[in-house]
């Protein structure tokens, strides 16, 4: 891999926020609703989406219960049961909505007008339609996003580095995610500046996702691409099996893939970002439109290597790409 690519690992990439946001003292004497918002799982949740936010908070002096309490509603992976949650939400006169994924946020921003919205751990937020501005959204949303534009040319160089034999990929992508075009597009231009075929594999739920790994078998693919996706998230020990038991080596965006089983991830932290949208929530409790508040963006992509994937595939990942991995898995 040529230097320039490699420098990519682990690069700083300053968020849009013009200085760092600082806590004022938590508002006393009402006990602030929070509503969260999500696609996948409750119970996942609690763990990968809550726990980091809770700590956030914490970390500002919000003591749960006495300062604020949290009203979670999960859509569990049933997308259109999301504008009934919202309404729930909306009944219970929460003070603030917090969403997880580009699906929750655009249910949540058609559904009230008036309710501060933190879109936390989102794509492209301009080309989602959450918001027209990153620097000034405006109105009564804001954002935290996961999204670079040239993401997917790094994974794929980073993948075509730790496997040089790689030529034909399998995509997996969700029809139902607004994001995916524009992801796909960006794949398949890096994709084919290193000579790689895709197979898009459109999953939208669990049958889908079997049948995927079929299509890989009868297309000869020799590796696993996994899109960013809240669905994919979710069931990321699921693709993780999958692909072991295919003998397909998997890159994806977030290391909760690798944590699954998964051989490589390169992409930004969610635990950061779900933790960071806590400074969000504190500025809106505090005073301050949503609106007013830039879209962040993420400030450090990270490449985590699962080595004993790697064993289980027979692979040996290139020992130059290993010194530059911000974690391995052994």
């Amino acid at each position: 891999m040529r230097l320039h690519i490699l420098g990519f690992v682990g690069i700083i990439i300053l968020p849009l926020l013009t200085a760092p946001l600082t806590a004022a003292a938590p508002p006393t004497g009402k006990v602030a609703r929070v509503g969260v918002l999500r696609g996948g799982s409750d119970v996942r949740g609690s763990a990968e989406v809550l726990a980091p936010f809770r700590e956030g908070m914490r970390a500002l002096d919000y003591i749960e219960g006495h300062h604020y309490v949290i009203v979670v509603r999960a859509a569990e992976d049933a997308y259109d049961r999301l504008p009934s949650l919202v309404a729930e939400l909306i009944e219970l006169n929460v003070d603030v909505i917090v969403t997880f994924g580009v699906p929750a946020a655009l249910a949540a921003k058609r559904a009230t007008t008036t309710i501060p919205i933190v879109a936390a751990s989102v794509g492209d937020p301009v080309g989602a339609g959450l918001v027209t501005n990153l620097a000034r959204p405006g109105g009564h949303i804001t954002a935290l996003s996961h999204y670079a534009a040239d993401l997917s040319a790094k994974q794929i160089e980073v993948f075509k580095h730790a496997i040089p034999p790689l030529a034909r990929l399998g995509v997996l992508y969700n029809p139902a995610n607004p994001l995916h075009p524009r992801y796909w597009q960006e794949t398949q231009a890096a994709a084919q500046a290193l000579g790689l075929l895709l197979v898009r594999l459109e999953v939208r739920d669990l049958n889908e996702l079997v049948h995927a790994f079929d299509a890989v078998r009868l297309e000869r693919g020799d590796g696993l691409l996994v899109l960013s996706d809240g669905f994919f998230i979710n069931q990321a020990e699921r693709i993780a099996h999958l692909a072991t038991t295919n003998r397909l080596p998997m890159m994806a965006q977030y290391r909760e893939h690798v944590e699954a089983g998964g051989l490589l991830a390169y992409g930004p932290n969610l635990s950061e970002i779900h933790k960071r949208a806590a400074t969000y929530v504190d500025k809106i409790l505090t005073g301050t439109k949503a609106g007013d508040l830039p879209v962040e963006q993420p400030m450090k992509f990270a490449l985590v290597v699962n080595l004993k994937a790697a064993k289980a595939l027979g692979l040996t990942i290139p020992p130059t790409l290993l010194a530059l991995a911000d974690e391995v898995i052994e």
